[in-house]
């Protein structure tokens, strides 16, 4: 997996935390306190959407919201901040494996659909955002998964070519932004995305239960 490679790009949420869970229960008192019902595949509807089109998509689906989308977007950022910035623990194995890698010379970098504040104060609790040399949202790429702008981005910053790159992601549309970018895609386990996990292997290179599997070559070649 880690042949001809220079750089890993991670997605966050799902992929290197298990935070998944926290949106959804977001979701669920943000709906009840104005509300809201649940439209049918409202969740579906929101994968792979940067922080400001799922904003926009919750203006879309309920109009009848009092809100700009940069209210709403503050509105969650305060609900998740506390959540993400002391509780959510790192992927199992993912912390040895982020430390190796930058023990070996490989340039590592984050791709998230999540804000900036959100996916630095997690990282920075999980005692990893050192070994990062470049992060960046898909809001400022300024374009959600599957487009590959984000990955792209994060390649350019730190200067490796896309075919150098592996990316790890936990959903369909994120294993399509990293091949969209032309690079090499792990798909990673998640309970959120159980239910997509065929099409999931359909579309990337490899698939991991946990980081452990790369460090115990016990990884699954797609």
């Amino acid at each position: 997996m880690l042949n001809n490679i220079d750089a890993i790009i991670f997605d966050i949420d799902g992929t290197l935390i298990d935070s998944m869970w926290i949106w959804t229960d977001i979701d669920d008192i943000f709906l009840a306190k104005y509300n809201l019902k649940e439209p049918p595949n409202f969740h579906a509807g929101m994968e792979g959407k940067s922080y400001s089109e799922t904003a926009q998509y919750f203006l879309d689906v309920f109009p009848e919201l009092p809100h700009t989308r940069q209210e709403l977007e503050a509105e969650w950022n305060e609900m998740a901040f506390e959540i993400y910035t002391k509780e959510i623990p790192l992927k199992k194995g993912a912390y040895d494996f982020i430390v190796k890698m930058y023990q070996e010379g490989k340039k590592l970098g984050i791709a998230t659909s999540n804000t900036r504040v959100l996916a630095e104060g997690t990282l920075a609790n999980n005692q990893i955002l050192e070994y990062f040399h470049s992060i960046w949202t898909s809001d400022e790429a300024q374009a959600g998964k599957p487009s590959p702008d984000v990955y792209l981005r994060v390649a350019e910053s730190i200067g490796v070519k896309p075919e150098r790159c592996l990316v790890f992601e936990d959903v369909p549309k994120g294993i399509m932004a990293g091949k969209n970018a032309g690079m090499k895609v792990c798909a990673v386990e998640d309970p959120f995305s159980k239910p997509q996990e065929k099409l999931k292997r359909e579309l990337a290179d490899y698939y991991i239960q946990d980081f452990d599997d790369i460090t115990n070559n016990t990884y699954e070649v797609l």
